[in-house]
């Protein structure tokens, strides 16, 4: 018997309990139990399989050789006889290790337990190791979920416990295209069970969903397993779990520990996401080392994370934008760099992450590289432009000199005058150069009013009390004004910058909607929005794949999100790059929702796409099913009339007359001749619908093909009338000869034994001159919408069968080799009841304008 490490053999043990967990029935979960009792029982293990499901699977059934197989016990219930793992039997012969199948069975009524696992318990209590199966589906926990997804309730249940309670659990990992193979190939069910198994339990999202259910489950017992370890072994440092992480990048020494700890923290397990982001500076100065973030960009990427650099001179704010942009659960940042005495200047980058993060959890790591001397914090950016800012310095300092000189030439004023005066200097230079130029023009308003105009003048002193609280107030009102001022002048751009995000964002919805190319539109637009040189619509058929360039505006086009200047990877199989320049933090926000809709727009692309393949595939098999159907009423008359006249003739015994062997002989032509014709259809259809009809068009006049074809009806059943003066045409001989062969045949057979008219006619349409030839028939003519339909292959009129109706293709056939020549079949209405097929040709030395487009039928050649 095998034993534990350190186990006295003597001593009494609990049997361990082995488990292969599967996705779906069919992944080898059997398979692989069998294949393990097969390789203990060759290194002289007593094994012995207690109960085994095959499910009549040949290799399943093959692993069991040389194995010795208990016998089952039979239960009767309700006349039926049911075959149950024999558990006294097992105990009695107890085995090393025992294969028990299928631990979420239920037992027959009568058996010791309800369920199979519960047997399972009783032979691991008697110290037999025990190696078992089970699908993901009978876990009790999940069993709702189960439901919910595949629409199916799984009545045997498992408790979690038992399944937790295994020493070892397997997982038997199959991808749904794999196993659906092995399902199409016989390897699961029997051949009549398939097809109701892949459009039910086993299709593709149900697999794919069962099989996430399956990892995650074993991964979580993983994370449970290597905690345990940690307590066993003393281990007290943290060891990450699963996050998606920004991590900030500086071009700072710092960098490549901060790049690793993000990706720790983004490897805690299933759907981690590791991006790094470089803020650079809106001015275009490059204040970081290129080579280091060129090191660091190499570093994310082989850690399987994604590299974004975007523009922002307000570093903490293009920070947690784009962390919110990717919707980010973590930011790590590295510990300022600034000394003690920059912090009492400025709060450093971490401080106002941290303040401004809000649901976003901030990391501020500490580095080897945080100084320990005093160093002056370097000079804040304002968010203004630099011609604004010192436009607005300039109305601080000058203004009041210049109100001053001015005031100053005018009769005394009050104060409260001179005041407003200069609370006006204050507000315009708020509004032009923010708030500090505006805080300095109301301290120098404040000065100078004091100075010149409050008394005693030329002096700082102020003789009355009341002057000194209006100069007070002034300053207190111009810098609440300043502050308002600025404060409303950044809203306003806000605003107009979110009105000009929501007028791109619709004017793209709205190009994608009308254009032909909904595609190339969207790029265009997108690169004329964010004014770069290209923009390129980037593909993959997996996360290794190489990249493909589906579609791109401007030159030159990126091949890989690597080669744009700034890039959105919408999933692991498709991005947008854009290339020219660098976007700031907000830009990016507005790229993603673009990107977000070409994605969109791409989606639909492909379900039209796949909706159109299946109309097609409809329609293939409806015209398989016609032709079957009319193979099977229309060929059986000729082939009949063949063999009854054929025998006629072979048979020995029978005596016929001259006239009687020539009506035989003429009833064998006449169906051959039936035969030729409907193969000659049939052929003409395929040619036709596959597009590979290349006619040879020449100048071609009517009385050079008409009147042979004419000559060929029944004598007396069609009369032609072709005016002299009639143009040529620029058409194919041959193929203009079947379409007028089939037209006159449909004429006779359904004109009510009425004489066919054959016409021809110069008419104009759209200022176009064309040659048109009337097959007119007085038969009984169809009404409005099935004219359409007689064009359809396998149409006949009222849809009835018998002798010489053939299987309805001559008009489907007629027009696609109108169509093929650059004409136009279309059917009319004849005065006084009947059909005329109205057939119209391009005119020889005229530029052919392709067929005319018809409700409910795209003008194609092709089927």
């Amino acid at each position: 018997m095998e034993q534990r490490p350190g186990e006295h053999p003597d001593e009494h043990r609990r049997g361990r309990l082995r488990v292969y967990l599967g996705a779906a029935p069919g992944v080898g979960k059997t398979y692989a139990a069998l294949d393990e009792a097969q390789r203990r029982a060759e290194r002289g293990t007593d094994v012995v399989v207690a109960v085994v499901e095959t499910h009549g699977r040949r290799c399943t059934a093959e692993r069991l050789e040389g194995l010795q197989v208990l016998p089952r016990r039979v239960v009767d219930h309700r006349g039926h006889e049911l075959s149950e793992m024999d558990l006294d039997a097992v105990l009695r012969r107890h085995p090393e290790v025992a294969v028990v199948d299928e631990l979420a069975h239920t037992n027959a009524p009568g058996s010791r337990h309800a369920k199979r696992w519960q047997d399972v318990q009783e032979l691991l209590e008697a110290g037999i190791d025990v190696v078992s199966t089970v699908n993901i589906q009978h876990l009790e926990s999940l069993n709702d979920v189960v439901a919910h997804i595949t629409g199916v309730e799984q009545r045997e249940t498992l408790p979690d416990a038992v399944l937790r309670g295994a020493e070892q659990v397997q997982l038997v990992d199959m991808t749904p295209e794999a196993l659906q193979r092995r399902l199409s190939h016989g390897n699961v069910y029997p051949a009549g069970r398939v097809d109701a198994a892949r459009s039910n339990y086993f299709r593709t999202g149900n697999l794919t969903a069962l099989r996430e259910l399956a990892l995650l489950w074993l991964a979580d017992r993983v994370d449970e397993g290597l905690e345990r370890y940690r307590a066993q072994q003393g281990i007290e440092q943290t060891w990450p779990a699963r996050e998606r992480v920004v991590v900030a990048l500086t071009g700072g020494p710092e960098g490549s520990t901060l790049v690793r700890r993000a990706a720790r923290l983004a490897g805690r397990g299933a759907g981690g996401e590791l991006h790094a982001v470089h803020v650079a500076s809106g001015d275009g100065l490059v204040r970081t080392s290129p080579a280091r973030l060129a090191e660091q960009r190499t570093l994310v990427e082989s850690l399987g994370g994604s590299y974004h650099r975007v523009v922002g001179d307000d570093v903490a704010g293009a920070l947690l934008e784009f962390a919110r942009g990717v919707n980010a659960s973590r930011l790590v940042v590295g510990a300022s760099r600034h000394g003690r005495l920059a912090a009492l200047f400025r709060a450093g980058v971490g401080d106002a992450v941290v303040r401004g993060a809000g649901a976003v959890d901030v990391l501020v790591v500490t580095h080897e590289e945080q100084p320990a001397g005093l160093r002056l914090p370097p000079r804040a950016r304002a968010a203004l432009s630099g011609g604004r800012r010192l436009l607005g310095w300039v109305l601080a300092l000058g203004g009041p000199a210049v109100l001053t000189a001015l005031l100053g030439t005018f009769p005394r004023q009050d104060l409260s005058t001179d005041l407003m005066a200069f609370l006006v200097v204050v507000v315009a230079a708020a509004l032009v150069g923010g708030l500090l130029p505006a805080v300095a023009a109301a301290l120098v308003a404040s000065l100078a009013v004091n100075w010149f105009f409050t008394q005693p003048t030329g002096r700082l002193t102020i003789a009355q009390p009341a002057n000194a609280v209006a100069l007070g107030v002034f300053v207190l009102v111009a810098l609440a004004v300043s502050s308002t001022v600025d404060r409303a002048a950044r809203r306003t751009e806000q605003a107009a910058r979110s009105r000009a995000e929501t007028e791109a964002l619709s004017v793209l919805t709205r190009t994608v909607m009308a254009a032909e190319d909904p595609l190339a539109e969207a790029l265009e637009h997108t690169r004329t929005t964010f004014a770069v040189t290209s923009a390129s619509w980037l593909e993959r058929t997996g996360p290794s794949a190489p990249w493909t360039c589906v579609a791109s505006s401007g030159d030159p086009p990126c091949a890989s999100p690597a080669e744009g200047d700034a890039e959105v990877v919408v999933d692991a199989t498709a991005s947008l790059a854009l290339r020219g320049r660098l976007l700031a933090a907000g830009d990016r926000r507005v790229l993603e929702a673009f990107a977000a809709q070409i994605a969109a727009l791409r989606q639909r692309q492909r379900l039209r796409a796949e909706a159109a393949q299946v109309r097609r595939l409809e329609e293939g098999d409806a015209v398989r099913g016609a032709l079957l159907t009319a193979v099977s009423h229309d060929l059986r008359t000729p082939l009949a009339t063949l063999k009854a006249s054929v025998d006629g003739l072979r048979d020995e015994e029978l005596t016929l007359r001259p006239e009687d062997e020539a009506e035989l002989l003429a009833s064998v032509a006449e169906s051959a001749d039936r035969l030729q014709q409907l193969i000659d259809d049939l052929l003409d259809l395929t040619r036709v619908r596959s597009g590979v009809v290349r006619p040879h068009l020449v100048a071609t006049g009517l009385d050079e093909v008409v009147p042979a074809v004419v000559a060929e009806a029944p004598p007396g059943r069609v009369r032609l009338e072709l005016p002299e003066d009639l143009p040529a045409v620029s058409t194919d001989p041959g193929l203009l000869r079947r379409v007028v062969a089939n037209l006159v045949q449909n004429a006779v057979r359904h004109g009510a034994g009425a004489p066919v008219e054959v016409v021809g006619a110069v008419a104009v349409e759209e200022g176009r001159r064309s040659a048109q030839l009337l097959v007119v028939d007085h038969g009984p003519g169809l009404p409005g919408a099935a004219k359409e339909r007689a064009f359809t292959p396998f149409q006949r009129l009222g849809d009835r069968s018998g002798a010489g109706l053939g299987l309805g293709l001559g008009l489907a056939v007629a027009r696609g080799l109108t169509e093929a020549v650059g004409g136009r079949l279309d059917a009319e209405d004849t005065p006084g009841g009947g059909l005329t097929m109205v057939l119209a040709l391009p005119l020889a030395g005229a530029a052919p304008a392709g067929p005319a487009p018809r409700p409910g039928r795209p003008a194609e050649v092709g089927g």
